[in-house]
């Protein structure tokens, strides 16, 4: 046993282990990411005199929360335990430091002193009666089943997991409890239950004895007690209090929007042509009955001239008669004149019928439309999105010529006429492919919570993309779009979150409309 204990010891020497299989990127693999072995070692003299161990979570990249008898030990005697953190995948295990503790609500903090872990996010929404929850740590049983040597207790490993159901939420000495069915034993203590899309609903803390037959149940401090333990403790964490729908859901309601907002804006169309018509028809009568006065009084004003031109012809002839031929010659060459001038204001008549001149539609041109530029707020559609760990506050986009956004990043076109870039990040397990539609007004966010082999891989790729700036060099824009296209056959067919958001032109923002090239 002292063998074991020492070689526990191994955690603080942050000593390489084996790594972990690459898992699929559902939401709760997603969630166990965030999933660590909280270990404690005691020594007094430089002797192991006792360890224990049980499951945390981290509620951000270096502060992990477990139950406050987890690490009970090493609140009593700060020289003398030592704290230990073993995450979920990787190739280290870490250093912890007591943070804050809170005997009364069973909840603790604890800080890595190097690394960083996928922060999870925890749910303020309502949990109904028998919903489907899960349990994510470490149970002892299943240790004492599967360990072969202590480096097995300091190996990353994926937490197991446990399904069950929400029964109801009860005080227990003040603090609120969720009782649940999702079965935990020693071990699971600290860890967290969460929902179908991994958000911590509570922190498992404790079991119901199942002596004579009785049904076992499990208890875990709510997200509302966690919350305020997290407030009082002055440490910022996620949350998310949108309700848990699946991607096919999700894309059910974003295509239902899309098609509803298809049929208004066909409809809008129709009263426009609608209205466009009528006033065509307004202004055809309205030309006609003008075209007609035109004519009558043209015919009414040519027969004036004949009348007095015959008259003129006829004083001519008088004239003549009378051997006045000074006055004869005036007499008939005006009313030569007038009468030649009727026949040319009869022959040049306007017709009847008038034709309007047609208006001359915006002709479609050919070819992918170019992106929309300006400055946009974007705010987000919880109706169209599904929304797991990620804040929702507005979002400033700046888009210049030619895919250029915020003046530093550099997207692309794909073959949806969307542009596009995929940011694959240092610091965050997580894969990001942002897109935005050629009017600027449709802005997505697609994030795969990945595993550390399939990033790994994907930061392998990314490392030949060496554009680090906007450019309108097609070379390299079509060796990014070639580059981005290899990161996305590595992602999953779909990803754990979908940020919808409607995008507006800033306020006192000039937008160049999208046109067609």
């Amino acid at each position: 046993m002292t063998r074991l204990l020492a070689l526990l010891l191994a955690l603080f020497a942050l000593s390489p282990s084996l790594s972990v299989p690459a898992r699929a990127a559902d939401d709760i693999s997603a969630a166990s990411r965030s999933v660590v072995r909280v270990v404690t070692v005691a020594m007094v003299d430089g002797e192991v005199v006792g360890f224990g161990h049980g499951s945390g979570i981290a509620i951000s990249p270096t502060r992990i929360v477990t139950n406050a008898h987890v690490v009970e030990s090493a609140a009593k005697y700060p020289g003398n335990v030592a704290l230990g953190v073993v995450p979920s995948e990787g190739q280290k295990s870490f250093a912890g430091k007591l943070i804050a503790i809170d005997t009364a609500r069973d909840l603790a903090l604890i800080e890595i002193t190097e690394g960083r872990l996928p922060a999870a996010a925890i749910y303020t929404g309502p949990l109904d009666s028998g919903a489907d929850v899960v349990a994510l740590g470490y149970p002892g049983n299943v240790d004492l089943a599967t360990a072969r040597s202590a480096n097995d207790y300091i190996t990353p490993r994926t937490p197991t997991r446990s399904e069950g159901n929400m029964s109801n939420m009860q005080s227990v000495d003040g603090v609120a409890m969720l009782i649940h069915t999702a079965k935990i034993s020693r071990g699971n203590s600290g860890g967290p239950l969460v929902d179908q899309c991994g958000r911590i609903t509570g922190i498992n803390t404790a079991i119901t004895r199942a002596d004579d037959g009785d049904s076992p149940f499990a208890f875990a401090i709510a997200g509302r007690e966690l919350m305020r333990f997290l407030a009082d403790a002055n440490q910022p964490y996620t949350s998310v209090g949108t309700t848990c729908v699946s991607m096919a859901e999700a894309d059910a309601r974003d295509r239902a929007a899309i098609d509803a907002e298809a049929r208004a804006s066909a409809e809008a169309n129709a009263a426009k042509e609608a209205a466009a018509k009528l006033d065509r028809d307004l202004k055809q009568a309205r030309a006609e009955e003008d075209a007609l006065a035109s004519r009558e009084n043209r015919i009414a004003l040519a027969g004036v001239f004949f009348v007095i031109g015959a008259l003129a012809a006829g004083a001519g002839l008088m004239f003549y008669n009378q051997k006045n031929l000074r006055n004869a010659k005036i007499a008939g060459g005006a009313g030569a004149v007038l009468i030649l001038g009727a026949a040319v204001l009869f022959v040049t008549r306007p017709d009847a019928h008038a034709e309007i001149a047609e208006e001359t539609a915006a002709v479609a041109a050919t070819g992918a439309p170019k992106l929309a530029q300006g400055n946009f707020l974007c705010t987000i559609r919880p109706d169209r999105s599904r929304i797991t760990v990620s804040a929702t506050t507005d979002v400033p986009i700046a888009i210049g010529k030619g895919g250029c956004v915020n003046g530093r990043t550099q997207y692309t076109q794909g073959a949806d006429d969307r542009w596009q870039r995929i940011l694959v990040p240092n610091d965050e397990a997580t894969v990001t492919v942002a897109s935005i539609d050629a009017t600027g007004r449709d802005y997505r966010v697609d994030r795969y919570l990945l595993d550390a082999e399939t990033m790994t891989k994907a930061r392998e790729t990314r490392a030949a993309i060496t554009l680090k700036s906007c450019t309108a060099n097609p070379d390299e824009l079509a060796g990014l779009a070639a580059q981005q296209d290899a990161i996305r056959s590595a992602l999953p067919a779909s990803p754990n979150e979908r940020l919808v958001y409607r995008c507006q032109p800033a306020s006192g923002a000039a937008v160049k409309p999208a046109a067609a090239p």
